[in-house]
C-alpha cells in the first residue's frame, strides 16, 4: 500500500507540471478518465435515482479521520413524495459503507441495504406533496468500500502531510454519503459539518458559518449552501491550506469574497498573480453570462491531488493556477452548477459551455485573433469526434467525458451558434438561458436551450440542433462557381456548393458565408445551404478576383475540391446554343445551350412557316449549362424545322432535320 501511495504522489506533481501546459478543456476531460474509471463498477443500475421522491436538502453531519481512514456520519435527507401512498423509498449509497440505524421522527424504522441502495420502510404511507425527512447513521472506510476516486486520503508536499478530498462526478456521491445520486434531482440547500483534527482546515461549498472547538484537539467546521446544488458538486477538501483572500468589486460599493485554499509548499508570486486574474475572469463572464450566480456566498479554488479541477458549487477543487484550467472552472459555475445537465445524456450543457468559456475569456483579453486560433484547436479535436454530442452510453465514464466530443465539439457548437446569431443576439441568448425562470438554479436538456435561443433570436433552429447535437461527423464540402458580366460594372456571381453524403444527417443544413473580392472590395453575403447539390446566384459590383468559402471559419467542416473563377481561371459562362445531336433524329434529339446571368428564358421549336411546334423551356433560369431533350409528338411531319433560343437579351436559333 505504501507504494501505492508514493506512486500516487509520483503522479499528481507530475500532473501538477504538465497541467500547467494544458488546455483546460483537456486537462478536464483526461482527468475526470483517469479518476473516475474506477467508478465504472457502481455506475448506477437505479440511475436516475427514486423517482418516487423529490430530494429537497442534505446536511452531512460528519466526522473524518485520516488514521484510521475512516468516515462515520449523520446525513438528513429532507424529500418530498412525488406518488400517492408512498410506502417505502431509497436512497443511494454503495454497500461497503455500513448503516448503523436508520431514523425518522426520531423513531427508528426499518430498511435493507443492498445493490448499493437503501431501501427505507416509512411507517405511514405518504402522498403526492407530502414532506419528511430521515437521518441516515452510518460509517465505513470510503476509500476501500469501492470509491476510489470519489472520497480519497492522501498526502502532499515533501513532509507528507494529509490531505482528504472528494470528487463524485458522475456517480460517486453515494460512495461517501447516502443521498439520490442523480444531477436531475438538485436539493435547494445543503449543510457540510465536518469534525475532524484541529491540524486540518477544511473547504467546503457556500459559507463558513462557523468553527467550533471541541474536546480532545477536534474542531467542527460549519459549511451553509444556500443555493439549490446538485449532489455531485457537495465537496470537502481538508488539509493544512494557506488562506488566500482577494475580492471582486461588482457594484458600486459591493464585493463579494474570494477565498482560495493553498497547499503552503505551492503559495508564491507566481501562483498569487495566477489566483488574482480570477477577478478579471468573474468581472469578464459576468458581463457576457450575467451576474456570478452566487453571489451571495463566494468563490474560490481548493487545492488537491488530482490531475485536473472538478467544478464543486462556490469552490472548485483544482491542482493548478493556469489560465485555461481557472476559466474552464469558473464557466461552470453558471454552466453545469447554476444550470446542471438534467442527465449525462447532455453533458455538453457543462463540458462545451465551460469549454468555450475558455475562448470567451481569451478573446475579451487577447482579442479576436487569438479566440479564432483557440476554436481552431476545439475544431481540429471535434472533428476526431465519434458519435453524436448527445451520449448514448451514460454508463461510460469515456463515452460522457470524451474530451473530442462532449469538450470540443460542444464548444464549437456554441461557436457555430454565435455565427448563425451573430455576437450580440448570442450572448444575449446565454444570459437568458441563465436567467429563465423555469431553469434557473435548476436543470436542462438541449431542448429547453433550444427553446431559449429560438424564443432570443426569433429564428427556428430545430435544424441546428437536430444534425449538430443529434446528428454525427461534420459536413465535407465541394464547390464550383464563376461569374458574368450584366453590363454597367455589375457581375453575375454563381456557385454550386457540393457536400459528401453523411449518415446522420445525410447532409448538413447550414447558412454559409460567402466573401467575394472585386475591384479590391470584399462583399460578404450569406446563402442557407439546404440541399446536398444546392446553386446560388447573386450580383457583385465589379469583376469578381476571388471567392472565400466560409471566411470566418464559422462552421466545422473539410473542404474537398475547389473549381472556379480567379486562381482557377474558369472561363465565365459565354450565350451559346450547341447543334443538336443526333441531326437528323428520330425518335428524339438533344438539345444543349449556356446563358451567362438569370434571366427570363424561352426555347421553342417552329416549323418553316414560324408556326410553333413544342415549348421546351419558359421561365426564369440561372446561368449556367443546360440539356434538353426534344420528342416530337405524332402529329409532327418529317421535315427540317427551327429551334430558338431567347434569354434576356440574348438570341439565336438552329435548324434540326426530323425523320419519321
Amino acid at each position: 500500500m505504501k507504494k501505492f501511495y508514493l506512486f500516487l504522489l509520483l503522479l499528481i506533481s507530475s500532473s501538477i507540471i504538465s497541467a500547467q501546459n494544458q488546455n483546460g478543456a483537456e486537462i478536464c476531460s483526461k482527468g475526470k478518465i483517469a479518476a473516475l474509471t474506477k467508478q465504472q463498477n457502481s455506475v448506477a443500475a437505479y440511475y436516475p435515482g427514486d423517482s418516487n421522491i423529490d430530494a429537497t436538502y442534505y446536511k452531512l453531519d460528519l466526522k473524518i479521520t485520516y488514521t484510521p481512514k475512516q468516515l462515520s456520519g449523520n446525513v438528513t435527507v429532507n424529500f418530498k413524495s412525488t406518488s400517492d401512498g408512498l410506502q417505502k423509498f431509497f436512497l443511494d449509497l454503495v454497500n461497503g459503507m455500513q448503516v448503523d440505524s436508520i431514523l425518522m421522527n426520531n423513531n427508528n424504522v426499518s430498511y435493507t441495504h443492498s445493490n448499493d441502495t437503501i431501501t427505507i420502510v416509512l411507517p405511514k404511507a405518504m402522498n403526492t406533496g407530502d414532506s419528511n425527512s430521515v437521518n441516515v447513521y452510518y460509517h465505513g472506510d470510503p476509500e476501500s468500500s469501492g470509491g476510489f476516486g470519489s472520497f480519497v486520503f492522501s498526502t502532499h508536499g515533501i513532509n507528507n502531510d494529509p490531505i482528504i478530498w472528494t470528487l463524485r462526478e458522475p456517480y460517486g456521491a453515494k460512495d461517501w454519503f447516502p443521498c439520490k445520486d442523480t444531477p436531475g434531482d438538485k436539493v435547494d440547500s445543503s449543510d457540510v459539518w465536518v469534525t475532524c483534527d484541529s491540524f486540518y482546515t477544511v473547504a467546503s461549498n457556500g459559507t463558513l458559518e462557523g468553527i467550533d472547538t471541541l474536546g480532545g484537539n477536534l474542531v467542527r467546521y460549519k459549511w451553509k449552501n444556500h443555493y439549490p446544488i446538485a449532489q455531485y458538486l457537495i465537496s470537502i477538501a481538508m488539509t493544512n491550506y494557506f488562506i488566500y483572500h482577494n475580492q471582486f468589486n461588482y457594484a458600486p460599493s459591493k464585493t463579494m469574497e474570494l477565498t482560495h485554499y493553498i497547499f503552503p509548499e505551492t503559495w508564491n508570486s507566481k501562483v498569487k498573480s495566477q489566483i488574482d486574474e480570477t477577478v478579471n475572469m468573474l468581472r469578464i463572464f459576468s458581463d457576457k453570462f450575467g451576474l456570478y450566480p452566487f453571489i451571495k456566498e463566494k468563490y474560490g479554488h481548493a487545492q488537491f491531488g488530482w490531475g485536473g479541477g472538478m467544478e464543486h458549487q462556490t469552490l472548485t477543487s483544482i491542482v493548478s493556477f493556469g489560465t485555461s484550467i481557472v476559466s474552464h472552472e469558473l464557466t461552470h459555475q453558471w454552466f453545469g452548477d447554476a444550470i446542471t445537465c438534467k442527465d449525462w445524456h447532455h453533458i455538453w450543457l457543462n463540458e462545451g459551455f465551460a469549454t468555450y468559456g475558455q475562448a470567451v475569456y481569451i478573446e475579451a483579453t487577447h482579442g479576436k485573433s487569438a479566440y479564432d486560433s483557440e476554436i481552431q484547436g476545439d475544431m481540429n479535436s471535434a472533428k476526431n469526434a465519434h458519435g453524436s454530442i448527445w451520449v448514448q452510453n451514460i454508463n461510460s465514464i469515456n463515452e460522457i467525458f470524451n474530451g473530442s466530443r462532449s469538450y470540443a465539439k460542444g464548444a464549437v457548437v456554441l461557436h457555430m451558434l454565435r455565427g448563425i446569431l451573430g455576437t450580440d443576439t448570442f450572448f444575449n441568448v446565454l444570459k437568458a438561458y441563465i436567467a429563465d425562470p423555469t431553469l434557473a438554479y435548476g436543470v436542462a436538456t438541449t431542448e429547453d436551450f433550444q427553446k431559449v435561443a429560438q424564443n432570443v433570436s426569433g429564428q427556428d433552429l430545430n435544424y441546428f440542433f437536430n444534425e449538430w447535437i443529434y446528428g454525427e461527423n461534420y459536413p465535407v464540402y465541394s464547390y464550383d462557381w464563376g461569374y458574368s458580366s450584366l453590363g454597367n460594372g455589375n457581375y453575375d456571381v454563381w456557385i454550386d456548393i457540393n457536400q459528401t453524403q453523411n449518415t446522420k444527417p445525410k447532409f448538413f443544413t447550414m447558412p454559409v458565408q460567402l466573401k467575394i473580392r472585386a475591384g479590391g472590395i470584399d462583399t460578404t453575403v450569406t446563402v442557407f445551404n439546404n440541399q446536398q447539390s444546392q446553386k446560388f446566384n447573386f450580383t457583385i459590383a465589379g469583376q469578381p478576383a476571388s471567392l472565400t468559402f466560409d471566411p470566418n471559419n464559422w462552421i466545422l467542416k473539410d473542404v474537398g475540391s475547389v473549381t472556379g473563377a480567379g486562381e482557377n481561371k474558369i472561363t465565365p459562362v459565354k450565350f451559346s446554343l450547341s447543334q443538336n445531336y443526333p441531326n437528323p433524329f428520330n425518335p428524339s434529339t438533344t438539345i444543349q445551350f449556356q446563358i451567362p446571368e438569370t434571366a427570363e428564358t424561352n426555347l421553342s421549336v417552329f416549323d418553316m412557316l414560324g408556326n410553333r411546334v413544342a415549348t421546351l423551356i419558359n421561365g426564369k433560369k440561372s446561368a449556367g449549362k443546360y440539356s434538353i431533350d426534344f420528342k416530337p409528338d405524332n402529329g409532327v411531319a418529317s421535315g427540317i424545322y427551327l429551334y430558338k433560343l431567347q434569354s434576356g437579351k440574348y438570341s439565336q436559333a438552329r435548324k434540326m432535320i426530323f425523320l419519321k
